[in-house]
């Protein structure tokens, strides 16, 4: 496996990755699973692909469709000398990022009374933001899937090219009555846009989806796709069973 992130001059940002395919690792042991970034860090890709021998899978450390995961991983694949790349879908949208935003969110949130978390009541889902159509439906479908598990209205909020701003998704939700309003930082890891989000003036805001085991669990799920894994485990069990 070849994860590709996008990229951070972030320390902490960095850091985070490696803490996430750390947790790739321990849950999958004999796996190669290597990290890359698709800018501002090193190694690229292709560095990546340079010294590797047998099948590669890609997968994007990236939480929609955009132009990262249509035209960028494409071209690495197109550049490379490396004779078996394929290519994973992004990691959202999907349930078990539902999960991972709705255990930040547990993390982040004030206690009330000193008996446990006063929970939100309306959710600030603050999302990098694409000019891609695809990603914006993206994040409204997570949005939705976030919504459905915590029982209360999300509202997606985009940092950067897309409306409304998370800031402007919290104004218009307290206008609409909602008193708690939390942000959900959509977002992988810390850097520049989880710095903007913490500015969105919510009740209390989320850490970055990071190295959580929910997270993992999706990356392994995207690398299985791909790679076909599920299908041949399903066949060897039948052999074993036969």
């Amino acid at each position: 496996m070849l994860a590709v992130a996008h990229g951070t001059r972030d320390r902490a940002g960095i850091a985070t990755y490696r803490a996430l395919l750390d947790l790739v690792r321990a849950r999958r042991p004999g796996l190669r699973a290597e990290l890359s970034f698709l800018g501002l860090a090193l190694p690229a890709p292709a560095q990546v692909l340079a010294a590797s021998r047998g099948p590669v899978v890609l997968v994007p450390l990236l939480l929609n469709t955009g132009y990262h995961v249509t035209v960028d991983l494409p071209a690495v694949r197109a550049a490379a000398s490396h004779p078996d790349v394929r290519q994973a879908a992004p990691l959202g949208p999907d349930p078990l990022l539902a999960a991972a935003l709705a255990d930040r969110l547990a993390e982040a949130g004030p206690t009330a009374d000193g008996r446990g978390p006063s929970g939100p009541d309306a959710v600030v889902l603050a999302a990098a933001g694409s000019t891609d159509p695809a990603a914006g439906a993206d994040t409204e479908v997570m949005a939705g899937l976030l919504g459905r598990r915590l029982g209360c209205p999300v509202v997606a909020g985009y940092l950067c090219a897309n409306a409304p701003s998370p800031a402007e998704a919290v104004r218009s939700l307290r206008a609409a009555g909602h008193r708690r309003v939390a942000v959900a930082r959509h977002l992988m890891a810390p850097g520049h846009f989880a710095r903007r989000a913490q500015e969105a003036g919510g009740c209390f805001v989320s850490a970055p989806l990071g190295a959580h085991p929910d997270v993992a669990r999706l990356v392994l799920k995207r690398f299985d796709e791909a790679s076909g894994e599920p299908v041949r485990r399903t066949a060897e069990a039948a052999t074993r069973t036969a």
